[in-house]
């Protein structure tokens, strides 16, 4: 199932340059501008408070959007760099670059673990401790995976998943070069004091 697209709304900012930024601002809007994509940059704005509302919900720039724009056919972008004001840390200007569907980009994408009824360790009372519940991964912008799913069928108490472990879908790569670690089974602490005792008494 791919992921669903969030739009992004957004206005033609009329006129370009310091001025038309100025303004914009002085409007309420946050000035910005779309490249890429084989066609001229377009310029565009945005409600302030509409795009700090979306900066705070995180992941803006890794976030692939339906650019919204009246009188413009939709497009996908992403955002490829906020300019702040050095004072207030409050958004001034937006990047955004045009994809093609064919393009390749970075994004976070949802863990989502199944068969937890099927897992020994899980019914013997340990914990299913979720190290990532996104995790980045490059995937094709005309088709981005709603998630990636871990099967937790057959995993006991001390069993640590990691990245290697996961079937990704197919033209889907991790960003990290490395066998990082997804979620691992802990166990219960009841069982964790009884371990160190009988350790202990061993020694």
């Amino acid at each position: 199932m791919a992921k669903e697209i969030p739009d992004l709304i957004a206005e033609v900012r009329a006129g370009t340059g310091k001025g038309a930024a100025r303004q914009a601002r002085r409007d309420m809007k946050v000035p910005g501008v779309v490249y890429g994509g084989g066609t001229d940059p377009l310029a565009i704005q945005l409600n302030y408070h509409y795009l700090l509302k979306r900066l705070k919900a995180g992941r803006f720039l890794s976030t692939l959007f339906n650019l919204k724009v009246e009188g413009q056919e939709d497009v996908r972008v992403i955002c490829r760099g906020v300019q702040r004001d050095v004072v207030k840390d409050l958004p001034t200007h937006v990047d955004f670059m045009r994809l093609r569907r064919t393009s390749r980009i970075n994004l976070f994408i949802h863990v989502d673990f199944i068969n937890q009824d099927k897992a020994p360790g899980l019914k013997r009372g340990g914990t299913l401790t979720i190290v990532r519940p996104e995790v980045e991964l490059e995937v094709t912008a005309g088709d981005i995976p709603d998630h990636i799913t871990v099967d937790l069928e057959g995993k006991q108490i001390g069993d640590v998943i990691h990245i290697n472990d996961v079937v990704l879908p197919k033209g889907v790569t991790a960003t990290i070069d490395r066998n990082f670690v997804i979620a691992n089974i802990a166990a219960p602490s009841g069982l964790r004091s009884a371990d160190a005792e009988e350790a202990a008494a061993e020694e």
